[in-house]
C-alpha cells in the first residue's frame, strides 16, 4: 500500500477546530488508499510558552531537561489527532519520538537526525493501523534522553520519514497556500509557483523566506523526497500548493524564480589588517567558533600591504562578533586599526537556476535597483544566486523593483 506523510505546522492544529479539520484531510487520504504518516507540530503558541517557563526557572538551564519540557507541546498534539482520527473510525495511534524511535545525536536543542528504524511503525501497518500521528521535532539520544531538533524540526521530522519509508510524497500543511515569487505582504502582484526546483528553494530558505526550514530543504534534495507546501485553510485539490521537486520534472521555468530578503542583516568591517596569507583564517575561525554565522564576504585591497576585510551577520550577532575580534587582537592573532559595524542594513536576493544558462542577470539586477537610487554595500554571487546589501530603508522599495524587472509576476 503506497505511502504519504502529512505534516501540520501549529497554525493547522492551534485548537480543536483546526485538529479536527486537519484528521478530515486525513481521512480523505486514508479513503483514497494510503497509509498515513503524520507529523504534528505543538499547538501554534505552546513552543513559546515552555520555553518561557524554563528561561523563568532556569536562565542557565540544563539543556537536557529543556528539551524535555519543550517536546511535550507536540506530544499533546499527536494524542488529541489520534483520538480525533479514532472518532472518524479511522484506525491511528500517536507516536512520541523514543517510541518509534528517532535517533539523533545528543546535541540537545540542535539534535540532528542519524536514523529511523522502520520496524514498529511497519509491524502496526501490518496489524491494520492507517495513521501513524508521530510527535514532530523531537527524537532519542545514543544516552536514551529526549532530544529535540531545533526551531523548525517538524519540517526535518516529515521529510525523514518520507525518506525513510519511501513515501510517495512529503505534504506540508502551513498557513499560506504555497510558495511565491516573493512575500506578498511587501508585493501584492508575488506570484504562487506551481512547481520550483529543490536548489532554488534551498536558497530561498536560506536567504530569509519562511516558507520551510532549510534544512528539511536539503534533506528533501539529497534524497529526492518530492515535498508539496500547501495551505491547511483552503480546499483540497491535486493542484493546490506548489510542488518542490527535482530540476527535470519542471518543464518551463523562469530565469529567476523569486526575490528573497533578510531583514536583520550586519554589516562588519575590519578596518586596516595585514594582508597576509592566512588572515582569513585568522579571522574567521574565531567568529566560527564564537558562533557567529558569517554570510557575505569582500576584502579590499588598501595600501601598504593592508586590506580591509568587509563581512555580513544576523544583527543579533554583533555584539558576539565584536567579542571574538576584540580577543583576537589582545591575543595578537589579528590586528586591525579599527571595527566597524553597520546594523541598519538588509539584505535582497534574487534566485534562479534559470541563471546557468542566461547572462546578464547581475547587470539587469543592478541597473533596476540604479533606477530606484538603491545604493549597493556588499556584492555576493553563486550558480543560482545574487545577493546585495543595502540600506534597510530600502529594502522593500528593492523587494518591489527587482520584481518588476524580472516580470515575475508572469508565468514562463
Amino acid at each position: 500500500m503506497p505511502r504519504l506523510v502529512m505534516k501540520f505546522g501549529g497554525t493547522s492544529v492551534a485548537n480543536l477546530d483546526r485538529i479536527r479539520r486537519a484528521a478530515k484531510r486525513v481521512g480523505v487520504e486514508v479513503a483514497n488508499g494510503y497509509e498515513v504518516i503524520v507529523i504534528v507540530s505543538a499547538m501554534s503558541g505552546k513552543t513559546n510558552e515552555l520555553v518561557g517557563w524554563v528561561d523563568e526557572i532556569s536562565p542557565l538551564y540544563d539543556a537536557r531537561e529543556y528539551d524535555a519540557v519543550v517536546s511535550s507541546g507536540e506530544n499533546v498534539t499527536a494524542g488529541l489527532m489520534a483520538l480525533t482520527l479514532q472518532e472518524m473510525d479511522v484506525p491511528a495511534r500517536s507516536w512520541q519520538g523514543w517510541q518509534v524511535p528517532l535517533k539523533t545525536t545528543d546535541a540537545h536543542g540542535q539534535a540532528r537526525i542519524e536514523e529511523i528504524p522502520t520496524e514498529n511503525l511497519d509491524a502496526k501497518f501490518n496489524e491494520g493501523m492507517k495513521v501513524a500521528v508521530v510527535a514532530g521535532f523531537q527524537g532519542i539520544s545514543p544516552e536514551g534522553r529526549i532530544t529535540t531538533l531545533g526551531r523548525g524540526g517538524s519540517d526535518t521530522t516529515a521529510v525523514a520519514f518520507a525518506a525513510a519509508f519511501g513515501a510517495e510524497r512529503c505534504d506540508i500543511y502551513t498557513d499560506v497556500d504555497g510558495v511565491y515569487t516573493t512575500d506578498p505582504r511587501i508585493e501584492d502582484k508575488a506570484r504562487k509557483l506551481d512547481k520550483i526546483a529543490f536548489e532554488e528553494m534551498l536558497e530561498l530558505a536560506s536567504l530569509g523566506a519562511k516558507v520551510l526550514q532549510t534544512r528539511s530543504v536539503e534533506l528533501a534534495m539529497r534524497y529526492n523526497v518530492r515535498l508539496r507546501v500547501l495551505s491547511s485553510f483552503e480546499e483540497m485539490s491535486d493542484t493546490a500548493g506548489t510542488l518542490v521537486c527535482a530540476e527535470e520534472d519542471i518543464v518551463e521555468k523562469n530565469v529567476v524564480a523569486g526575490v528573497a530578503y533578510s531583514r536583520d542583516e550586519a554589516k562588519m568591517t575590519l578596518i586596516s589588517v595585514a594582508d597576509r596569507p592566512g588572515i582569513a583564517a585568522a579571522i574567521f575561525g574565531p567568529l566560527a567558533e564564537a558562533g557567529v554565522n558569517v554570510d557575505m564576504i569582500v576584502q579590499n585591497i588598501s595600501e601598504e600591504g593592508r586590506t580591509d576585510m568587509t563581512f555580513s551577520c544576523p544583527v543579533d550577532q554583533v555584539a558576539r562578533a565584536e567579542k571574538a575580534m576584540h580577543a583576537t587582537k589582545e591575543a595578537g592573532e589579528v590586528n586591525f586599526h579599527d571595527l566597524v559595524a553597520d546594523t541598519d542594513v538588509a539584505k535582497v536576493s534574487v534566485v534562479g537556476i534559470g541563471m546557468r544558462s542566461h547572462a546578464g542577470v547581475a547587470a539587469q539586477m543592478f541597473k533596476a535597483l540604479k533606477d530606484d537610487g538603491i545604493n549597493i554595500k556588499v556584492i555576493t554571487t553563486s550558480e543560482i544566486k545574487i545577493s546585495v546589501l543595502i540600506d534597510r530603508k530600502y529594502m522593500e522599495l528593492a523587494v518591489q523593483a527587482l520584481h518588476d524587472s524580472f516580470g515575475l509576476e508572469k508565468a514562463a
